[in-house]
């Protein structure tokens, strides 16, 4: 399996939500966005978390609005390391916005195939936890 899809329904504007997915890593951590310290080297965005370690994220395409992805690089600070791709996909509804996440790119991992599996398996959860956390955030205003 070398990607992850899940979406919710967010009953908040587009705007707010289209603000939150804007944060670079703002899905890092246990869903508070003060756990996290942010600085910008060069075109590389870097989440450092306490509990988690330090990321690095570069914004590959937005369509404002409507979409933003991210390669979400392993191994910092080599930037060539392993990453995936993270794709945020926000459709306005009925009182509301549904966020699609697709992240892929496992197969291509430099892990053994058990490791691949337990990526993929961990990060499934934990996109459920955070799109919980984003309708939270975003519900709140």
């Amino acid at each position: 399996m070398d990607s992850i899809e899940r979406e919710v329904e967010i009953n908040a504007p587009i705007d707010r939500v289209w603000g939150l997915v804007t944060e670079p890593g703002w899905w890092i951590g246990d869903g508070g966005a003060d756990e996290q310290q942010r600085r910008q080297e060069g075109e590389l965005h870097i989440v450092e978390h306490a509990k988690y370690g330090t990321f690095a994220l570069k914004i590959e395409k937005t369509d404002p609005r409507k979409y933003i992805s991210y390669r979400w690089i392993g191994g910092y600070p080599d930037p060539d390391g392993d990453s995936t791709l993270v794709e945020f996909s926000l459709q306005e509804r009925e009182g509301g916005t549904l966020l699609k996440v697709v992240e892929s790119g496992f197969d291509s991992l430099n892990k053994t195939p058990d490791e691949r599996k337990q990526a993929v398996e961990g990060n499934y959860e934990g996109w459920k936890f955070q799109l919980n956390v984003a309708k939270e955030r975003a519900e709140q205003g």
